[in-house]
């Protein structure tokens, strides 16, 4: 049998004292964010949170949903954590859509929920009441320390369009694989030979699955895959100085007849830098996208892109929730939703000769 792992054997491993180690794990205040992060990751890699003695007691948590009666789930919540960052916020057309479909499954059986935006644990600490949660939904990338402390609690947690290696739950995500493939295998079939991906694929599991099914369709054509060469920061953004970079960097030999962007925001970054430069879309080079965002439909050219039924995601997710806190020891699931192609004006077809000659 594993001996338990102790504070003490966490605190060594990092070079830091107990004491510290006893205030993050604990969520109390006085601990630099860096330091607790580390705590929770050096935690988990021991093994820590699987230890029995770190989970409360089954009558707290383990609720079976085909038993218990409507009056007992309705004075509990679901804790729906996101960020409240660029582009991943309530407001957003993408996850604000997927958050309405959490709140109006959970309406709909009488559930509350609570949603916390700010990524720290001492405001975790101060909502997280186990005996009146039914369980947690998270919302793309959320900070590990949080869902490790959720995780602590022995919470049930499921992960939409995100995946946290350390923390074993069920996630739901869009099918961005299959998706991406399809759309680069349409452009090909336009003629297009020339196809790069524009999208940080460090940033998310998602961007990551569009870029191994861009990849997976030029491979599958004998075609190269061009080296991503634009220099990406956090999250999915990218400055029109770094875009403007990208393209005055081509040559003829090099420049691309079509682009496959990671989402809608990413594609209609690129299209209004590169219309400003004087290139047609898509006489010159057409853009996909992906998600259907409201103003893709209303841009000059529309965004050929695929779509996600993003309130879908967010019913699946309670779906799934339901089903881990009615049967606790069933496997994990991951869950992919399928996408469909919507074509639009900025893909055309192109002279496939043309093209493979490298003009």
């Amino acid at each position: 049998m594993a001996k338990k792992v102790t504070m003490q054997q966490i605190a060594d491993y990092l070079g830091v004292s107990k004491y510290v180690v006893s205030k993050s794990l604990s969520g109390k205040e006085g601990v630099n964010p860096e330091t607790r992060e580390k705590v929770f990751k050096t935690a988990a890699k021991l093994g820590y949170f699987s230890q029995k003695g770190q989970k409360i007691d089954d009558e707290t948590m383990n609720v079976n949903v085909d038993k218990v009666d409507t009056a007992t789930l309705k004075k509990r919540v679901v804790l729906v954590l996101m960020p409240n960052i660029r582009f991943q916020n309530k407001e957003s057309q993408y996850w604000g859509r997927i958050l309405d479909g959490i709140s109006e499954s959970l309406e709909s059986m009488g559930l509350g929920m609570v949603v916390l935006t700010e990524n720290n644990v001492e405001t975790l600490d101060t909502v997280l009441n186990p005996k009146g949660i039914v369980g947690v939904i998270s919302i793309g990338v959320v900070s590990t320390a949080i869902l490790l402390e959720v995780h602590r609690f022995n919470i049930p947690i499921v992960m939409v369009d995100y995946e946290e290696p350390l923390i074993p739950s069920d996630m739901v995500f869009n099918n961005s694989f299959d998706s991406s493939f399809q759309l680069t295998s349409h452009l090909i079939g336009l003629g297009h030979t020339r196809i790069e991906y524009i999208g940080n694929i460090s940033y998310s599991r998602s961007f990551y699955d569009r870029w191994l099914g861009y990849r997976s369709a030029l491979e599958n054509n004998s075609l190269v895959v061009p080296k991503n060469d634009i220099d990406y920061e956090e999250e999915e953004i990218l400055t029109p100085e770094k875009i403007k970079k990208w393209f005055e960097n081509k040559t003829e030999q090099t420049m691309p007849t079509a682009l496959v962007c990671s989402n809608d925001n990413v594609a209609k970054q690129i299209i209004t830098v590169l219309q400003q430069c004087g290139v047609n879309i898509p006489g010159d080079i057409s853009v996909t996208g992906f998600d259907n965002m409201d103003f893709s439909y209303d841009m000059s050219p529309t965004i050929t892109t695929v779509d996600f039924q993003k309130k879908g995601l967010g019913k699946r997710a309670v779906e799934m929730l339901m089903r881990r806190v009615a049967h606790k020891d069933d496997p994990y699931e991951k869950i992919l939703l399928t996408g469909s192609i919507i074509l639009r004006e900025s893909t055309i077809a192109i002279n496939p000769i043309e093209n493979r000659g490298g003009k």
